[in-house]
């Protein structure tokens, strides 16, 4: 019996990568874009998770320092400003060419640990962010080549509103009813003055070693933090679940991206 595809954040499964839980957005059969203005948000934000989810932070079960929680804030302003800066009411005119057009641009994906992320914070964040990308690369307004919709900044920027959203009340103590505005933003100040003591008793304050001989250095990540065009992705298919297997003896659908036969672009490190 075959089984369903699925739209989930897509496991990167080859080598150490997959060993260690190491994720990429879902882009389903759409690896690329007319829209000049989505391949910038995915570029943006895929390369700001990517450099989020390579601190040391990910390894830890204690509430983030205040250097990842920064990354995270910058991480949603970036993506407030690039939708607000092209979103276009329903209203207004979109801009058209008459002769000329864009060249298709493929998606650079930037694999990240997420499955097996030990921080709970990160985890959920970078999971809502995968979901963000996934929305974007896969939205029909990949077809419009020069504006992106209130409607399509909506649909994305649910998933940044979400995220910052869970930070502030959870981590600054914020009101739940003032982070609920789309606007809300953390002050200098309220960064500053980062002190989860006070909302955390001491068994969530303190954590094990993680295992210390699977950290990457920057020259292993090269290749990951430079970006993969999607259509050169190989091997991605959804992480295993412990929920029983299919009757055909699989574990899951593989993504429309992905050749299982194929030898992994990004090979382990030798070391």
């Amino acid at each position: 019996m075959s089984t369903f595809q699925t739209d989930q954040a897509l496991w990167y499964n080859n080598g150490v990568w997959g060993e260690l839980g190491y994720a990429v957005p879902n882009f389903g059969n759409d690896p690329g874009t007319l829209n000049a203005g989505i391949c910038r948000l995915t570029e943006s934000i895929g390369r700001n998770l990517s450099a989020l989810m390579h601190h040391p932070d990910v390894d830890l079960r204690v509430p983030p320092s205040i250097n990842t929680l920064t990354r995270v804030h910058r991480l949603v302003m970036r993506g407030r400003t690039i939708l607000g800066s092209r979103a276009v009411a329903s209203g207004t005119h979109n801009m058209e060419s008459v002769h000329s057009a864009p060249a298709s641009e493929i998606f650079r994906i930037y694999p990240v640990p997420y499955f097996r992320v030990r921080n709970p914070w990160l985890k959920e964040w970078c999971g809502l962010t995968l979901n963000a990308l996934a929305e974007a690369m896969q939205h029909t307004e990949n077809r419009k080549p020069f504006e992106i919709s209130e409607g399509f900044a909506g649909t994305i920027g649910q998933y940044f509103h979400r995220t910052y959203r869970l930070m502030a009340v959870e981590l600054f103590g914020a009101k739940v009813d003032k982070a609920k505005a789309l606007d809300f933003q953390l002050s200098d100040d309220d960064l500053a003055g980062y002190d989860p003591s006070k909302y955390f008793n001491s068994t969530e304050m303190i954590d094990t070693v993680p295992p210390l001989n699977k950290v990457p250095t920057e020259d292993d990540l090269r290749l990951l933090t430079d970006g993969i065009p999607a259509t050169l992705l190989v091997n991605l298919t959804k992480y295993p679940s412990n929920q029983s297997p299919d009757p055909d003896g699989s574990q899951g659908s593989t993504s429309t991206a992905t050749s299982d036969s194929a030898p992994a672009f990004m090979p382990p490190p030798s070391a």
